[in-house]
């Protein structure tokens, strides 16, 4: 891999085996047949894709909802295997994928902040350099010590990002985050976007195609005929919208 790439894609397909409904989808199903044989088809998320991130570059993936934009990500986090095909990452990657994974429910937010830190390369020492610029960004000052469990999934989601952009990291890899939150935290999200844009890889999915044209260097189309485009953001996100 070249030097100056930091995320490599080459010819990835991702199928999953998704069960035929009306097959013991029920427990009283189940139980009644216990033996019927539960039949599965293939569904293919992602076929035969391949594109490169270069360092420094904010790489949004656009696409409507079952194109595989977030099995794509998972695999470049390294949360899936490719069924065929391969993904070299050259650098610190820290993904954002999922609403408070890491998060114990039992604990308070603010013992929260310090074991997913901690699970993300964050010392204590950092941690409690931080803390308090974790919740202020999150707003989430005054439930410091409230249960995660009593959050909502918008409120986690915020605390996780907090977090995560306060790692040392050479790619981001971000899912949605800014459909979470109010006008004052996308606001926070697009000023983290300005002060680091240049600096680190950013792989982007969202289907808010305003922060998408906003800061992209390149646009990646996922279709639902698994075929894709990759271009200038203008381009792609006109050729986008024309087909919704």
């Amino acid at each position: 891999m070249e030097k100056d790439i930091a995320i490599q894609v080459k010819n990835v397909t991702k199928e999953f085996k998704v069960p035929v409904k009306g097959n013991k989808n029920t427990l009283q199903e189940r139980f009644l047949n216990p033996f019927q044989k539960t039949h599965y088809r293939e569904f293919t998320a992602l076929k035969n894709l391949s594109f490169d991130v270069k360092k420094g570059e904010f790489f949004s993936v656009i696409g409507p909802n079952g194109v595989g934009k977030s099995t794509l990500l998972k695999i470049v986090a390294g949360i899936y295997v490719p069924d065929e095909g391969s993904v070299e990452v050259n650098g610190n990657l820290v993904p954002f994928l999922e609403l408070g994974v890491g998060f114990n429910p039992e604990l308070s937010a603010r013992e929260n902040v310090y074991l997913n830190g901690t699970i993300l390369g964050l010392t204590k020492k950092e941690l409690d350099e931080y803390i308090d610029e974790i919740f202020d960004f999150a707003e989430l000052r005054d439930f410091a010590d409230m249960s995660i469990k009593n959050f909502s999934s918008g409120m986690a989601v915020r605390l996780a990002f907090s977090i995560a952009i306060r790692v040392k990291s050479d790619i981001l890899v971000l899912d949605e985050v800014l459909a979470v939150g109010d006008a004052e935290f996308q606001k926070k999200c697009y000023s983290y976007f300005d002060s680091i844009k240049g600096t680190k890889s950013i792989l982007y999915v969202s289907h808010a195609l305003s922060s998408v044209s906003r800061y992209s260097d390149r646009v990646l189309w996922l279709k639902e005929d698994r075929t894709y485009e990759i271009g200038d953001p203008a381009e792609i996100l006109e050729k986008y919208k024309g087909s919704l």
